[in-house]
């Protein structure tokens, strides 16, 4: 009798252990959803015509629902340019190991940039160029970037002495990541943005020569 009561007595304690991820999945997707719909008025609308009550509506979400999320509309924009960065160092961690950092990272993100849908790519670009709060939250974005690739790069050697290296090549890569998109938006996105990237790395590799 004490077995099946000791049993019950289990199951009810680990219960709740599932709870916390269920709760976790929830938070993720209303996140997402309220991403979405910010970023699809901001792409239509423009950033300043956006109204915090027009992304509410949009996402079917309260006004303080928004808040346990986000503390402003920039904050949105650049929750969803995480993950880009995300995808990025993963790419970088999936490149041969015989590769050299530069050759990493240039593959990496000529691999991210065949993926961009340049119609949005642009209009993303133009949103931050009209607006000199995300301009300056962009910079700061850059900084972030190039300190998680330089980590990203210096993984994958497994030696603290290529330190310098892997800071180096990430400088080098996340300005040619912000020089690359400024040409491409400027020019009307012409070009395959990982066309754009292999050029911008050709163009590095010839200053060395």
């Amino acid at each position: 009798m004490r077995r099946p009561a000791n049993g019950r007595l289990a199951k009810e304690k680990t219960a709740p252990a599932a709870a916390p991820g269920l709760r976790a999945r929830k938070r993720q997707e209303t996140r997402e959803k309220l991403t979405r719909a910010a970023m699809a008025l901001f792409l239509e609308r423009g950033f300043e015509a956006t109204t915090l009550d027009d992304i509410v509506a949009a996402a079917d979400i309260s006004r303080r629902t928004f808040f346990h999320y986000f503390a402003s509309k920039e904050d949105v924009v650049f929750a969803w340019q995480e993950d880009g960065t995300a995808a990025l160092i993963a790419a970088v961690a999936a490149r041969p190991a015989d590769e050299s950092m530069l050759a990493a990272a240039e593959n990496a993100i000529v691999a991210i940039a065949g993926q961009l849908d340049p119609g949005e790519a642009v209009a993303m670009a133009r949103l931050k160029r009209d607006n000199p709060a995300l301009q300056a939250r962009d910079q700061v974005k850059y900084e972030k970037l190039e300190r998680a690739l330089a980590d990203a790069l210096l993984k994958r050697t497994g030696s603290k002495a290529d330190k310098m290296q892997a800071r180096l090549v990430a400088m080098i890569a996340t300005g040619a990541m912000r020089i690359g998109g400024e040409l491409w938006a400027a020019e009307g996105a012409r070009e395959k943005p990982e066309l754009l990237a292999k050029r911008m790395f050709a163009a590095i590799r010839a200053i060395f020569e």
